[in-house]
C-alpha cells in the first residue's frame, strides 16, 4: 500500500513540475510567431517558423497533458457526471481510465516505433527547411509516457478512494 501511495505522490509531483515548465513554452511559441510576422512584414519570411511553431506546440500540449489530467482540466461531459456522488465518480473514472490507459499504451508503442525509425533513418520533414523529425517525435513520445504514468496514478487513486483511502493531488497538497 505504501508503494502505491509513494508512486502516486511521485508521479503527481513530477508531472506538476513538468507541466509548470511546459506552461512557459507558450512564450517560446509566441516568440516564434512574432519573428514569423516581423520577417514576413519585412519581405524576407523565415522558412523555419511554421514548423518550429508546430514543434513547440507539440511539446506544449504533450508535456502539459499529464498536468492537465492531474488538475482535471481535460474535457469531460459534466451534465450527468456533476451530480454523482464522489464514490460513483471514482467508479466511473476508474472504468473510463482503463480505456485511456489502453489508448496511451497503443500510442506509446507507435511513438516509440516512429521515433526509432526517425533516428535510424535520419527522417526529415518534407519542407524547404528539412528539420530532423526525431526531436519532436521524442518529445511527443516522452509526453505520452508521462500521461500514461499519470493515468495509472489516477486509476490507483480511484481504487484507493473506493477502498477508503483518499490521496490528494500534488496541487491540492501544496507540493
Amino acid at each position: 500500500m505504501n508503494g502505491v501511495i509513494a508512486y502516486i505522490r511521485f508521479v503527481d509531483a513530477f508531472n506538476r513540475r513538468v507541466g509548470r515548465f511546459a506552461m512557459y513554452l507558450i512564450f517560446a511559441l509566441m516568440g516564434v510567431l512574432l519573428w514569423s510576422s516581423v520577417t514576413k512584414y519585412a519581405g524576407m519570411p523565415a522558412l523555419w517558423t511554421l514548423e518550429a511553431a508546430q514543434f513547440v506546440m507539440v511539446a506544449y500540449y504533450t508535456l502539459g497533458g499529464a498536468y492537465s489530467m492531474q488538475l482535471g482540466d481535460h474535457v469531460r461531459m459534466d451534465l450527468a457526471y456533476g451530480g454523482l456522488s464522489h464514490r460513483r465518480k471514482a467508479m466511473i473514472d476508474g472504468l473510463s481510465i482503463l480505456f485511456l490507459i489502453f489508448y496511451l499504451v497503443v500510442l506509446l508503442y507507435g511513438g516509440i516505433s516512429s521515433t526509432t525509425y526517425a533516428i535510424e533513418y535520419g527522417e526529415r520533414a518534407h519542407s524547404v527547411w528539412r528539420p530532423y523529425m526525431w526531436p519532436v517525435k521524442l518529445v511527443a513520445t516522452v509526453g505520452i509516457f508521462f500521461m500514461l504514468m499519470q493515468a495509472v496514478a489516477e486509476f490507483l487513486r480511484d481504487i484507493l478512494f473506493l477502498r477508503g483511502t483518499s490521496i490528494n493531488h500534488a496541487s491540492e497538497a501544496g507540493l
